[in-house]
């Protein structure tokens, strides 16, 4: 977008660019998201910034109207294959929290010096400022959501001192951690309320912001049928349903649960925690699960341009592209069962994880156990959970490469580089590194399965995945979700 479209969208108010872009106002020293409902300043007191991490890094304070630091990701850090794209995947997930930039560019493969350039020279701020900016997010949330006290939100946020964490919120919400604590937004908000506070101590309520509209049916059929007992349940009738599952985190466990999406441009979700320390990389993991960083506007208008896919992007608008908590387990989960969704499947899997899961240190109702670790299915004995010679074969080797990382899977990774390795493994063939290409890695531009007659997949680029889903969710019978090539069953 040019500068003059930019400010367009800021006149119109126009919500599909909340979190494309930001803008910041010279006049009053704030930053905002494209629909912000205040006055619309002049184009000569208006700057762009790419993240809200530049507008701080550039002196300006957060809007307390429109939470900018509230709207959704940019799905162009999802589509993007390149170092900048891997990058912000990368501290999303509270990397340079937990490593440091030196562990963010030994991840990407490049110098911290060359990661800085790069992310400066793209976003206007580098990866500290970035990560500080989101650990300014969830102090925020932890704030205005919780009753904790004021130093231990700040190092739960990551702060590394209470010191740092004041100033921070200073800067960049002008106001102190109380008094931000103070002005929680009412229900009446433009852009909701925050989640009622929660009275259960270790439970923090969250609401997840999308945009556009969201097919919330589709999503929560799609992952109760392939929910496995023990880490995974959706309860409730359709258009008020819950999902729930555990969560293997950096520093500690927990359980996300997710309630059906209403139509109001957020997902109401709780997380329970057994260090709070995971609150945003908990909530990254559950927002790309729900692939809620898509911008289904620019997807339907290219799908919706084809006329064998119009009549199906009608039907269901807002059809994401469901990711994974756990791009590891994502992938055994592949490579374990006939298709996930059957009976069968979800009886294997479910038997894995009985059999070798990690037990909570609390269970939560039926959720007790965490999926089985790579490591720990390397070499424990699988026979007696009705698999085949060659399914055990081909998962004790997926298990031992990404026990010693010649399978990379994380939130940064290289795309081509992990589908390669993944394809020269035995018992995974084209059908199943595309498919963990696209849930497990993110990736929007994955076709599974054989295309309409007389249809030309290469103008759905770059969003073939979601086509993939659309094709998926009007087939009922489910034959569209086969593999198309029997050979690579490992167990035909």
């Amino acid at each position: 977008m040019s500068e003059d479209s930019r400010y367009e969208a800021v006149r119109s108010r126009d919500a599909r660019f909340d979190g494309a872009f930001f803008f910041a106002v010279s006049t009053t020293g704030i930053y905002c998201r494209p629909s912000c409902p205040a006055t619309t300043p002049r184009r000569r007191n208006v700057t762009f910034f790419p993240t809200a991490a530049a507008a701080q890094g550039s002196g300006f304070r957060a809007c307390r109207r429109c939470r900018p630091d509230a709207v959704p990701g940019s799905v162009e850090w999802n589509a993007r294959a390149d170092v900048v794209g891997r990058a912000m995947r990368l501290i999303g997930d509270g990397v340079v929290d937990r490593e440091g930039v030196a562990g963010l560019a030994d991840r990407l493969g490049y110098s911290a010096r060359q990661v800085q350039r790069q992310l400066t020279a793209e976003l206007g701020a580098g990866p500290a400022a970035l990560a500080r900016a989101q650990r300014a997010h969830t102090a925020r949330v932890l704030l205005q959501t919780t009753g904790l006290p004021i130093a231990d939100v700040a190092f739960a946020a990551g702060f590394a001192s209470v010191r740092q964490f004041n100033d921070t919120i200073k800067e960049i919400y002008a106001l102190t951690p109380s008094g931000l604590r103070a002005v929680r937004p009412g229900p009446g908000s433009r852009f909701g309320g925050l989640a009622a506070p929660s009275g259960t101590p270790g439970v923090l309520p969250l609401r997840l912001a999308y945009r556009g509209p969201y097919a919330a049916r589709q999503i929560f059929d799609y992952l109760a049928q392939r929910a496995l007992g023990g880490i995974e349940e959706v309860t409730g009738e359709p258009g008020g349903r819950t999902y729930r599952r555990t969560l293997r985190l950096p520093h500690g466990t927990g359980v996300a649960e997710v309630d059906e999406a209403t139509g109001d441009g957020w997902l109401d979700c709780r997380l329970h925690l057994t260090e709070l320390r995971d609150l945003a990389t908990a909530a990254q993991r559950v927002r790309r699960l729900f692939d809620l960083d898509a911008d289904p506007f620019a997807v339907g208008e290219r799908l919706g341009a084809d006329p064998a896919l119009a009549p199906l992007v009608a039907r269901c608008p807002g059809l994401r592209s469901p990711g994974t908590v756990d791009p590891d387990e994502l992938a055994v989960r592949a490579v374990l069962g006939r298709r996930a969704g059957t009976a069968a499947g979800r009886a294997l899997g479910t038997r894995l994880v009985a059999a070798h899961g990690e037990p909570l240190p609390r269970p939560a109702g039926t959720l007790g156990h965490l999926f089985p670790r790579a490591v720990e299915l390397a070499d424990a004995p699988l026979t007696g959970l009705g698999l085949s010679d060659a399914r055990i074969a081909a998962l004790r080797a997926l298990a031992a490469a990404l026990s010693a990382r010649d399978v990379v899977l994380d939130a940064g990774t290289d795309r081509d580089r992990a589908e390669r390795a993944l394809r020269g493994l035995p018992g995974i063939g084209p059908w199943t590194a595309d498919y963990i290409r696209m849930r497990a890695l993110g990736d929007p531009d994955v076709l599974l399965g054989a295309p309409p007659a007389g249809t030309d997949p290469a103008v759905w680029s770059p969003w073939r995945s979601y086509a993939t889903h659309h094709l998926w969710a009007a087939d009922p019978a489910g034959t569209a979700e086969r593999h198309p090539n029997p050979t690579e069953r490992i167990d035909a």
